[in-house]
């Protein structure tokens, strides 16, 4: 697991101990910043269930100016830390340590309102509607963001609520692209 472009470009990131946590690949978050490319650079990003931080510090690596990451692991902020301290990103950064749900409340009440938010919930996750749907509701994100939900092709039912998303697929994993605009209700 490594920094793949940007201030950081290369540096190794510690990856955690406990397999229960399934960093993104590589190859994965590679396309992703290929995809999202311009959008990144001086946007504020939400990293959803943080894990590693590997994502929103490869965010901060592209320029983002601020990267707000969520976890309700005490284990990953802590890890997460780590590899902020080891990437020397830690000054643009912000970590809360609560469930997806509550940091969504919070951020609304901060009126915090992201260019961009990553979503990597476990892969059996079901309530991956809910957290966009409250995303979306408390209007967390700006009018031409973008959310990005990083998934298993087994966990793809919630889609169809959105209407004209992008989705790319890398062997078990998906990515889905979200606007504002794709919501049907």
């Amino acid at each position: 697991m490594r920094v793949i472009a940007g201030t950081a470009r290369g540096t190794r990131l510690k990856a955690p101990k406990n397999y229960s946590v399934r960093p993104t690949a590589d190859r994965v978050k590679e396309a992703l910043f290929s995809i999202i490319g311009p959008r990144v650079a001086s946007a504020l990003f939400i990293d959803f269930y943080a894990g590693s931080g590997a994502v929103g510090i490869e965010s901060l690596s592209r320029g983002a100016r601020l990267c707000i990451f969520v976890d309700n692991s005490k284990d990953n902020i802590l890890l997460i830390k780590e590899n902020l301290l080891i990437t020397k990103l830690e000054q643009n950064s912000r970590l809360i340590m609560t469930d997806v749900d509550n940091a969504i409340v919070n951020l609304a009440a901060e009126q915090i309102r992201a260019d961009l938010i990553y979503l990597d919930p476990p892969y059996d996750c079901n309530n991956i509607l809910t957290a966009i749907k409250s995303i979306f509701t408390n209007k967390i994100i700006t009018d031409n963001g973008l959310l990005v939900v990083e998934h298993s092709r087994y966990n793809r039912q919630w889609t169809d609520y959105f209407t004209g998303i992008r989705q790319k697929k890398y062997g078990n994993t998906f990515l889905t692209f979200i606007s504002p605009v794709n919501l049907s209700c």
